[in-house]
């Protein structure tokens, strides 16, 4: 490797990297070879290689749409070091000759997902143009066979090898780089059943079968560029730059990846907000259809949240970032997607059996089968009497109905389909397993605050013990909640800035799982939570004479060495939440309610609700609990909440869903399923989608497993002919296409749009 600063100019991409190891503490290199679509980091000491990744992400992007020529000749960026070797470029902080002996090399992921889509078009492109021209060279030598008595045999075999050329090409390059490593697959298959028609003189057969293997291979491409698209229409929401605003008041331009909690950006009408932020200046109104799926306009004022992504429609505004783009809720959801096609569903692991080994059995039974034919039935070896076919032409046939290309393509085809449905109304499918179990659920399991209310609880009174201190117990409570993203916490937050109260400091903050926080403030150890938190030492006089809330009311304690009290919360049920529970019990579900909540407040939501069961007061661990009771019953649960202490019974269950893109980290991480908007009905969209992605994978499955087990048992009797059975074998991968792809159109059940949400379809 040689350094090389002579050329003057610093080109875009090379601002990119610099940008990034200068904003990153502990990275002290990084080397990239574009072509090869590979990134290495050099680090001195620990780091977060997830987190790493994830900042990487975002200038990987960048970079992809620099285009970069990654040439020689550049110079020195910002005092790194830019250097070259074999088509790869490096660029390193300054350092002493020994400190590179320390660094530690990390291989990193390139994002694919705007690749995969570009290459996915170009290969259904590129395949169509091949299946069209094997058609046409097919069409033209069957109508000069039927049409001009004396055509040249010569010109129509031409014709016919043309066909078969163009047809059998992509086939012929996978079954050579599958030959190389020893192994043989149905493309292997396609092209000896091909030559061994032209073998036996078939030479139509053989260029129909190889006409319908790449269409069907055309049309297979094109479903699964459909899903990419549909998938990755998210990635391209992910804005590049940002406005930032800085103390004097004037704007620069910056890379969303340098942004940092606390900066602010001003966002212009029609302009993407660049990361999760609060708005702080103005107002307008976000298209979030984006990220949720959600085609009506949300109103934005001073102190609402926004989301990286989507779109702010008319006002001028500004906003305070709260996280980093590589953490906000856009970049979550691109890498739950990009995860998810990259995990099976159990079905699939049936058809992923279809490999070598069945192509080998395939090949025995074909030979053993001839010799069968020809020697033990009397069969013509090799050339076709009158009325009676040879053993070879019979042989032909029989691979040809056995070759399992529908097969293989029954349930990724239709799994890929079903996710990209669901990204496009805020639905997110952590791979296919989670379509096929939330398909199987009798159960479903609820948290109530977030789930079946709408989480945004308002305080309705403050009291302290003794009486005088309400103002102190709100703004001890605030100063804990700060530092939470539950809604009870966003709540008291929100109604101590509406009474003028800032939170003070707090250090050693700690959740306590069902229970509360424990933190440092300037009055001693506070602690902010449940009842329970009360029976500590003497304070737990106190409750005696305290009564309990109302029902359908939420209570807060708070306690230190000076002072205690508590705040009262009301919550209001959601607009969807009765409707979605008549249809789960309408479809023979059970529904059950698991909630921290005193069982009062939980029974009156029940009853209004329509809740079959209901378990209150629960611990994290107590929903954990309830949910193995009923699978040791045999129940399969589906749980749904959004909330930190919901994450182990999320974890415990048959399927979990995670309810909006505020949900915890936990819970989100957690979840199979995550419903993006912070609406319960799309709970019946999710489930509406896997029941019938199951079904269609069942129908697939009945047809191309069906049809190569009624072809093979014909064949075998020596009554299909040839081109019969390419019809029925490329015809049953099409319609397996066809039907997979029928899911991309679905439309959403009625109670989901009834109620608020516009149809996409």
């Amino acid at each position: 490797m040689t350094k090389d600063s002579e050329a003057p100019e610093t080109p875009a991409w090379v601002s990119l990297l610099a940008d990034f190891i200068a904003a990153h503490e502990g990275v002290e290199a990084i080397r990239v070879d574009a072509a090869a679509r590979q990134v290495r980091l050099a680090t001195l000491g620990p780091v977060d290689a997830v987190a790493l990744q994830a900042r990487l992400n975002e200038m990987l992007r960048q970079l992809d749409a620099a285009a970069p020529a990654l040439a020689a000749g550049q110079s020195a960026a910002r005092g790194l070091t830019v250097s070259q070797e074999a088509g790869r470029v490096t660029l390193a902080k300054p350092a002493c000759p020994t400190a590179p002996r320390f660094w530690q090399w990390r291989e990193f992921e390139w994002p694919e997902a705007e690749e995969m889509e570009r290459r996915s078009e170009e290969e259904w492109r590129a395949l169509a143009v091949q299946a069209a021209i094997c058609g046409l060279a097919l069409g033209a030598a069957w109508l000069l066979q039927k049409t001009v008595p004396q055509v040249p045999a010569t010109l129509v075999r031409v014709l016919y090898t043309l066909s078969m050329v163009s047809g059998g090409w992509d086939a012929a390059k996978d079954a050579w780089e599958h030959l190389r490593e020893r192994r043989l697959d149905v493309h292997f298959l396609m092209l000896a059943v091909a030559a061994g028609a032209v073998a036996v003189g078939a030479w139509e057969e053989g260029a129909l079968l190889l006409f319908l293997f790449s269409t069907s291979g055309a049309l297979e491409h094109y479903v699964l560029h459909r899903t990419h698209r549909e998938i990755h229409a998210l990635t391209k929401a992910a804005p590049k730059l940002a406005r930032v605003v800085l103390p004097d008041g004037a704007t620069e331009e910056r890379a969303v990846s340098l942004l940092r909690a606390g900066d602010v950006v001003q966002v212009r009408p029609a302009e993407l907000f660049p990361t999760d932020a609060t708005i702080t200046r103005g107002e307008t109104a976000a298209d979030e259809s984006t990220l949720t799926g959600e085609s009506v306009p949300v109103d934005k004022a001073v102190g609402a949240s926004v989301f990286g992504g989507t779109l702010n429609l008319w006002g001028l505004v500004q906003a305070r970032v709260e996280r980093p783009a590589t953490q906000s809720a856009l970049a979550r959801i691109i890498t739950l997607i990009q995860t998810a096609q990259k995990m099976r569903a159990p079905s699939q692991r049936f058809t992923d059996r279809f490999g070598t080994g069945y192509t080998l059995a395939t090949l025995a039974l074909v030979g053993l089968m001839f010799f069968i034919w020809w020697l033990a039935l009397g069969l013509p070896a090799f050339s076709s009497r009158a009325g009676e076919t040879s053993a070879f032409y019979r042989a032909m046939t029989l691979l040809v109905v056995m070759s399992p290309c529908a097969l293989v393509l029954s349930i990724p085809s239709a799994i890929l389909a079903a996710i990209a449905w669901g990204a496009r109304r805020g639905i997110l499918f952590r791979g296919g397993a989670a379509i096929e179990k939330l398909a199987e659920v009798d159960t479903v399991a609820m948290d109530k605050t977030g789930t079946l209310t709408e989480g945004d609880l308002r305080v309705t009174g403050v009291e302290s013990f003794p009486p005088g201190q309400e103002r102190e117990v709100l703004r001890l409570a605030a100063t804990l909640d700060a530092h939470s993203n539950h809604p009870i916490a966003r709540a008291i937050t929100r109604h101590a800035r509406e009474a003028g109260l800032q939170p003070g400091s707090v250090s050693a903050i700690q959740s306590l799982p069902g229970m509360g926080l424990r933190g440092e403030t300037d009055r001693g150890v506070t602690y902010a939570g449940r009842r329970e938190l009360m029976q500590q030492g003497d304070f737990s006089r106190w409750l005696q004479d305290v009564p309990e809330a109302p029902p359908g009311m939420t209570e807060v304690w708070l306690l230190n060495t000076a002072i205690m009290g508590r705040l009262l919360l009301q919550d209001e049920i959601r607009p969807g939440s009765r409707a979605v529970l008549k249809r789960l019990a309408d479809d023979g579900l059970m529904t059950l309610m698991l909630t921290g909540d005193r069982r009062a407040a939980a029974i009156q939501v029940a009853r209004d609700l329509g809740v079959t069961d209901v378990r209150a007061g629960l611990h994290p661990e107590d929903k954990v609990v309830a949910i193995q009771e009923l699978t040791d019953q045999g129940r399969r649960v589906a749980m749904v909440g959004d909330g930190v202490n919901d994450a182990p019974s999320l974890a415990a269950a048959h399927v979990s869903l995670a309810m909006g893109a505020r949900g915890s980290d936990a819970a989100l991480e957690q979840a199979d399923v995550v419903l993006m908007q912070d609406r319960i009905e799309k709970l019946l969209s999710a489930r509406h989608i896997s029941l019938r992605a199951s079904a269609v994978i069942r129908q697939n499955l009945i047809l191309s497993l069906g049809s190569v087990a009624l072809m093979a048992i014909a064949s075998l009797f020596g009554i299909v002919p040839l081109t019969l059975g390419v019809l029925t074998h490329e015809g049953s991968t099409v319609l397996v296409c066809l039907n997979s792809l029928r899911l991309l159109f679905v439309s959403e059940p009625s109670a989901v749009t009834e109620t608020g949400a516009s149809p996409v379809d």
